[in-house]
């Protein structure tokens, strides 16, 4: 096996084999901490294929006198927290719909809650691709314009107006397909 800075040397002068050392030499530890982090197989490999991605598109930019280890844990490791960010918004997000049903189900309509998401589901797929996808970056993961920005390649400004249109859709969609209830809920949580 080559050592690291000649794997480093050819991998930024795009040389797969390089890379495919340099994964096989890493990549189960790079799992390893990602799975301590997250107690889920699946994502720990989706994070694996994430970093190694990220090494080969930032490639030309690799610091050669260093090792690549700590570059791999440290994306490994806040790609795991974004992940856990995430889920942490998604259950208290389910949380929330769980309370707005369980007021609902006291006014007497059990099947709010599925209604619910649903509706709102539904109302997220309805808006353009580009606008879901800054929804998704900024209401979901929480992320903000700069960050919405640079991971779609647009401008600040443009992620804003998107944003804004649509939270409006959706605030729009939720009016006309739900009770006050949902509308509420979304204001509360996302909008």
């Amino acid at each position: 096996m080559r050592q690291e800075e000649e794997l480093l040397t050819l991998l930024k002068q795009d040389d797969i084999d390089a890379f495919d050392e340099l994964y096989w030499k890493y990549q189960k530890a790079v799992y390893q901490n990602a799975f301590k982090l997250l107690h889920d197989s699946l994502m720990a490999e989706d994070i694996v294929q994430e970093v190694f991605i990220s090494l080969w598109e930032k490639r030309q930019s690799i610091d050669t006198s260093r090792l690549v280890g700590g570059w791999l844990f440290v994306s490994c490791y806040n790609r795991a927290v974004n992940v856990l960010k995430k889920k942490l918004k998604e259950s208290l997000v389910i949380k929330d719909i769980a309370n707005t049903a369980s007021y609902a189900e006291i006014e007497g309509d059990p099947d709010i809650h599925g209604i619910q998401i649903e509706i709102l589901e539904q109302a997220v797929k309805e808006l353009s691709p580009q606008k879901r996808k800054v929804f998704e970056i900024c209401k979901i993961q929480s992320k903000t314009y700069e960050e919405a920005a640079r991971e779609m390649n647009i401008s600040k400004h443009t992620v804003k107006e998107y944003l804004s249109e649509a939270v409006h859709n959706v605030k729009d969609y939720a009016a006309r397909h739900s009770g006050e209830g949902l509308l509420l809920f979304l204001i509360s949580c996302y909008l």
